[in-house]
């Protein structure tokens, strides 16, 4: 059975819809850190961005590898981090560093985020 890089996942990791959603949650998350207290700078603002950048690499990553079960896994680092993103963003709402519109904002989008890659998962787990 072909794996779903070389038919179902044609093309390159800028075409998928998950990777273009991923860097639009890396560019919001840098508009909204840029806010943040300066003594957070080493702190949460470069926890938030450093795991919202991991998104969008892991999975440019795993579309860079040659198998399914490779590709599976990076998107589950992606996954991973998406979740620590939502957990720092909850920790910054708290500190009242979001403005409520912001942190909804962002939930919105790590959930978008978090739910494309799971047919991705599972059909390379069937594959």
């Amino acid at each position: 059975m072909p794996g779903f890089l070389e038919d179902g996942m044609s093309g390159t990791y800028l075409d998928l819809k998950v990777w273009q959603r991923a860097m639009d949650l890396v560019y919001l998350t840098y508009d909204i850190t840029q806010a943040f207290p300066k003594h957070e700078l080493y702190g949460l603002t470069n926890q938030m961005r450093r795991a919202a950048v991991s998104v969008p690499s892991n999975i440019a990553e795993g579309k860079g590898r040659s198998t399914d079960k490779d590709m599976s896994l990076f998107l589950c680092h992606a996954r991973g981090s998406l979740f620590e993103l939502n957990t720092q963003v909850l920790i910054a709402q708290h500190l009242e560093y979001m403005r409520p519109e912001e942190a909804e904002t962002a939930g919105k989008l790590v959930a978008e985020v978090g739910r494309l890659p799971n047919g991705l998962i599972s059909f390379a787990a069937t594959a």
